[in-house]
């Protein structure tokens, strides 16, 4: 009978000790990428159409406001009507990074 009760005693401390460390010390992975230089980098992708309806996905990545790269997708092409209109905003159409 004591050694279940020691055993649950010193099962209720561990379990203390690792919750304790785990509200306490909230900054752990806060701190690993606080001074990383990629937090400002991203990466989407983005149809890019020409005055012909032609649009070409492109894999864009950007470094804050500045483009690092511009790659076409392969096969990700689309030749749309000649009467077809671009739902996107002349800003969304232009705006990269």
């Amino acid at each position: 009978m004591k050694k279940i009760y020691l055993i649950i005693v010193i099962m209720i401390l561990i379990s203390i000790v690792i919750a304790s460390i785990l509200i306490l010390n909230t900054s752990i992975t806060g701190n690993a990428i606080q001074n990383s230089p990629d937090l400002d980098s991203y990466m989407y992708t983005k149809a890019v159409c020409n005055e012909s309806n032609f649009c070409q996905d492109n894999e864009i990545t950007c470094q804050g406001n500045k483009i690092v790269s511009i790659i076409p997708i392969t096969g990700a092409v689309v030749q749309h009507s000649d009467d077809w209109q671009d739902p996107r905003s002349k800003e969304q159409q232009d705006k990269i990074c």
